[in-house]
């Protein structure tokens, strides 16, 4: 007897790997999350929709190379699609982020650290923790966000400047920040700061 005939979408064995189908979904959550479209994101890879499509969807293999230049572009470091919660019971995936399963994301030469807090990259609010080390900052220049975000400071001090104003909170202080109100955060002590965010989706 004849072995089975192969699907007509092209799929390989390798394109059924589980890894493929990790880091796809996470590549596509994270794209949706920063509002870079398909199109945006294949012009700044120099890889075709149809291939990153199919990338998106786990049935192409992704060599490290390609992941790398999709990382860079939306502004994350490789290590990001290697320390998911996908290990945890499928039954938490969608609800529960345990501590030793959460994504981590370290910005290099400035001093931060950002651990994902919420399960899911495409919900309508993400929560993130993020350790500042003594001196360090977001940036420069303020920053701005179409949508809501809320912070909690978990331990040390916080420098939040919001336009003209500047504020000095402390471990226990919150603070929340208008979607058209440009703000500057900063660690101005000699210990690390963490502060839990919680930021909406603008759509």
């Amino acid at each position: 007897m004849g072995s089975p005939a192969k699907k007509s979408t092209g799929q390989t064995e390798t394109a059924l790997d589980p890894d493929n189908l990790r880091i796809g979904r996470q590549i596509r959550d994270l794209r949706k999350s920063k509002r870079i479209s398909l199109v945006e994101l294949s012009g700044k890879v120099n890889k075709s929709v149809g291939y990153l499509s199919q990338v998106e969807r786990g049935v192409s293999a992704l060599p490290i190379p390609v992941l790398q230049s999709i990382s860079t572009a939306l502004g994350v470091q490789i290590s990001w699609f290697f320390h998911g919660s996908d290990d945890e019971p499928s039954i938490e995936q969608n609800y529960v982020v345990r501590r030793g399963s959460r994504r981590t994301l370290n910005y290099s030469g400035m001093g931060i650290r950002e651990e994902l807090l919420s399960p899911r990259l495409s919900g309508q609010l993400q929560m993130i923790m993020t350790t500042f080390e003594p001196g360090a900052s977001g940036g420069k220049e303020p920053r701005q966000r179409k949508g809501e975000e809320a912070g909690y400071v978990k331990s040390g001090s916080l420098e939040l400047t919001i336009g003209e104003q500047k504020f000095l909170l402390q471990a226990g202080d919150s603070f929340t920040i208008s979607g058209d109100e440009p703000h500057l955060v900063s660690n101005p002590s000699s210990q690390e700061t963490e502060v839990v965010w919680v930021l909406a989706d603008p759509y």
